[in-house]
């Protein structure tokens, strides 16, 4: 007796069409003189999918099926279909080159399929990380707080899918893009994984996580950064970037080995972040009309200082964009180039390959500029080139690794600068930090008491000039909101109780008396003592003008400053 498999012959029937599909797709192929392909035992690359959306995928009928930067290898039912001629057009203006591959209707579809897998928020393609608008601004409507991040994270853990990792990367990035953070910091520890982000300069745990996470995290940041996925035990740097709208943040990747695994530090360099203008920085209006007339000046140099992260770079942003006009030229030497400003030549300093802030300095003074911005002077080449630009006709701004104002007229005779030149080249020296500012919307207003009204009251009286203290209460401060005590976590902070930053300036200009103490070598003592008489404010005195001004509190000024000398 002959039992009928029905499934059995199904599946035979299904088989059969497949490959008389496939050999008409190879048969027309040969018609149209294109390659034919087999998309059945083609491995596909989930990337790729993303140079074209799905619906225009369909639509076209074709499908891009691998990538290696701008090369691509492109699927098509037929080469002579409008769609598809349209959409390679389209590709093509896009910069993509793409190799046609006749296949047939079966490859469409399975590679179509794949695209539920695909993590539809980011493109990756050489390094670039691109974010689709759409997606981006719906994530960042999401997350606005530190516990929406933390839940929508959690949400996907307990996914199974296979593109849960990048939706993970997706909400981690879009979350610190959201909240205005400058790192993102993932750190393995022994049971578990911890990130963290840096808000307005403090690192705020968000969660923790699993290793088996945390793996496949790292692996999948290693690839959007360029890194070796095999390398675990050297510390490796990276970069891509994320296109949001019109504007390009970039994402710099650090690794480093450790005990438990790689440490990860992801630093956003978001142009918008430091595109700030000269007058809201937090400069005092007096210190600022100072700085509008030195700016101003056809030649000498204009430094600023202070340790990693304290706004220097913006304080030289804002300038710049204050005094650029299209009569002048200015060039910029960085490492990185962190905004790019319109009008404006832009050089990235690479040492490591052999350009470095000197070399690109000397190139910059070739091309005839009215204005040099310097990243950094951090050797007594940059700084000698540096200082015979400020003499020779040229404004220079550029910064230094100091502790003070005063602390700049010691490190350069350091880097080897005549003293007799230093106040020729020299216009002003600024120092600043970053103070985190109360969240206005949960401070509140206590009287000034105990040890806080000692040690306001004692800066206070050091301040020479007291036309600075005229409209300002001295009998009471501000203080961030306890969300345990009261209850509420602030949507505007998430419960922080400081939003955003605002600088904490001094200054010290050349005069005759700092003239003729830099000639006998001083120490930082010695020239803030000759500088006594310019009556401008110190960071001590300026920081505690603020805190008077209800802006930030004294133990955030302490946090950054040193307020027992």
């Amino acid at each position: 007796m002959v039992v009928f498999d029905e499934e059995k012959q199904e599946e035979r029937l299904k088989t059969l069409r497949n490959r008389e599909e496939e050999e008409l797709a190879e048969t027309l192929a040969a018609h149209h003189g294109v390659p034919y392909l087999d998309l059945s035992a083609q491995p596909i690359n989930i990337d790729a999918l993303r140079v074209i959306k799905e619906a225009d995928a369909r639509e076209a009928q074709i499908a891009v099926f691998n990538a290696t930067d701008k090369r691509i290898d492109v699927g098509v039912l037929s080469p002579k279909n409008d769609g598809a001629i349209k959409a390679i057009e389209d590709l093509k203006q896009r910069g993509y080159l793409p190799e046609i591959f006749m296949v047939s209707h079966q490859s469409l579809e399975k590679v179509w399929g794949r695209y539920k897998d695909l993590s539809y928020s980011f493109e990756t393609k050489s390094g670039a990380l691109d974010i689709s608008n759409d997606e981006i601004l719906e994530l960042t409507k999401k997350a606005l707080v530190l516990e929406d991040i933390k839940k929508m994270i959690e949400d996907v853990l307990s996914m199974k899918k296979a593109y849960r990792i990048s939706r993970i990367l997706e909400i981690i990035l879009a979350g610190g893009i959201s909240l205005k953070a400058s790192d993102i910091h993932i750190e393995p520890e022994e049971d578990n994984v911890r990130l963290r982000y840096r808000l307005d300069g403090i690192l705020i745990n968000v969660l923790f996580f699993d290793k088996e996470t945390f793996e496949l995290l790292n692996s999948r940041l290693k690839l959007i950064s360029e890194l070796k996925l095999n390398v675990r035990n050297k510390a490796q740097d990276g970069r891509f970037s994320i296109k949001l709208g019109s504007v390009e943040i970039e994402i710099r990747t650090s690794m480093l080995p450790g005990p438990n695994g790689e440490s990860i530090v992801l630093r956003i360099l978001n142009p918008n972040a430091i595109s700030v203008e000269l007058e809201k920085l937090g400069i005092h209006s007096k210190l600022l009309e100072i700085l509008k007339k030195e700016i101003k000046k056809p030649n000498g140099m204009i430094l600023t200082t202070g340790p990693t992260g304290s706004g220097k770079t913006t304080t030289l942003y804002a300038f710049l964009k204050k005094i650029y006009t299209s009569e002048i030229k200015v060039i910029t030497i960085e490492n990185p180039v962190e905004y790019h400003l319109e009008g404006i030549v832009q050089t990235q300093a690479e040492p490591e390959s052999g350009y470095s802030f000197a070399e690109g300095l000397r190139s910059a003074l070739r091309q005839d500029p009215d204005v040099i911005m310097v990243g950094e002077i951090r050797d007594e080449e940059t700084a000698e080139v540096a200082v015979n630009a400020a003499l020779t006709g040229h404004l220079v701004l550029s910064t230094l690794h100091t502790n003070n104002a005063a602390g700049s007229f010691p490190r350069l005779l350091d880097l080897g600068i005549n003293p007799k030149v230093i106040s020729s080249a020299l216009n002003i020296s600024i120092a600043q930090r970053l103070i985190r500012t109360l969240c206005h919307e949960c401070k509140k207003e206590v009287p000034l008491e105990g040890k806080t009204k000692e040690t306001i009251e004692r800066i206070v009286a050091s301040i020479d000039d007291q036309s600075y203290l005229e409209g300002i209460p001295r009998d009471k401060v501000w203080i961030p909101s306890n969300k345990e005590t009261d209850g509420v976590i602030c949507p505007i902070c998430s419960g922080i109780g400081y939003k955003g930053r605002i600088g904490v300036y001094e200054a010290i200009l050349i005069d005759s008396d700092i003239e003729k103490v830099v000639i006998t070598n001083p120490s930082e003592r010695d020239i803030r003592e000759a500088a006594k008489k310019q009556k401008l404010l110190t960071l001590a005195q300026d920081g505690v003008l603020k805190i008077l001004s209800g802006m930030t509190t004294l133990e955030e000024l302490e946090r950054v400053l040193d307020l027992s000398v």
